[in-house]
């Protein structure tokens, strides 16, 4: 029998339920679905706080991605989709969310989820997501005031990075900590491009390179690929990291070092914040509807 190929770039999926609140006790219950090109988040909340939450990869097909997470963030809880009162989705496949009665573009989702997972003081967003990368400045309601995209190549996203775990044979979770284990950072990857990026290391591996050392040098490149992009939209304090890049230290721990600043702490998944913030606009959109019916 053939040995199972392992499958290193796989991260690791989750979900979380709030222990402390009684949903059944909630007046308003809304959700937001963000259906990325890597990954799928569900959240639900209960009178604007944060109950329930559901991450994982993104499938071939949006609504069962979206189903499949939204399920998922219900399950164990008690609730139904029937005892959500409304849900809004967002993500590339924000149209193809079954159980939504909105779409919202990621971009707003993302500003208004910063806004509520670092708090009011968040000015600049980095949403470093599977297949792009955005640049937000915020105000302190967590309106968007600008922003810019990359969304040319994979270098600088997450989907980069599951190309390099492969090809190094490196879990996906232990990238950035390995990355960081050098003596002395070496020069980054010369091509922002990740099918050359990826040539480059192998040639680098054959030179004798060893992987820690492979991976620093292209954290680096990716830090300084993001760095150009916040450059461009201005960066101001305080700063803040989405998106599932977010976990890997070693992309940023340089990103820091090559900004001039540390970025905030957050309280929650760095991936959920799109879905955090499309429920938020369902509550708010839910409170309005509500309002015109009286």
């Amino acid at each position: 029998m053939a040995e199972e190929k392992k499958e290193y770039w796989r991260w690791t999926e989750s979900r979380w339920t709030n222990p402390d609140i009684d949903c059944k006790k909630g007046e308003v219950i809304t959700a937001g679905v963000d259906v990325g090109s890597v990954s799928s988040q569900a959240v639900v909340l209960v009178d604007g706080k944060l109950f329930a939450y559901a991450n994982r990869r993104t499938g071939s097909n949006s609504p069962d991605s979206a189903r499949n997470a939204f399920n998922w963030a219900l399950e164990g809880t008690g609730l139904t989709e029937s005892d959500v009162h409304y849900t809004v989705g967002t993500g590339y496949g924000r149209v193809n969310v079954p159980m939504a009665q909105r779409a919202i573009t990621e971009i707003a989702c993302h500003a208004r989820g910063a806004n509520s997972m670092y708090g009011p003081t968040v000015r600049t967003v980095l949403d470093m997501g599977g297949q792009d990368c955005k640049a937000i400045r915020i105000d302190s309601k967590g309106k968007v005031e600008s922003f810019l995209m990359n969304d040319k190549c994979a270098a600088g996203t997450g989907r980069g990075m599951e190309v390099f775990s492969d090809l190094l044979t490196i879990s996906i979770n232990e990238v950035g900590e390995m990355s960081l284990d050098v003596e002395e950072e070496p020069e980054p990857v010369s091509s922002t491009c990740v099918i050359f990026a990826k040539t480059e290391a192998t040639g680098l591996l054959r030179q004798g390179w060893p992987k820690n050392k492979v991976l620093a040098a292209y954290c680096l490149a990716m830090a300084r690929r993001v760095v150009e992009l916040l450059d461009r939209v201005g960066v101001e304090k305080d700063f803040a990291i989405t998106g599932g890049i977010a976990k890997n230290r070693g992309v940023v721990v340089r990103l820091e070092k090559e900004l001039g600043l540390k970025a905030l702490t957050p309280k929650y998944d760095t991936q959920i914040a799109g879905a955090l913030g499309a429920a938020l606009f369902a509550k708010g959109l839910y409170e309005k509807q509500k309002a015109a019916k009286k």
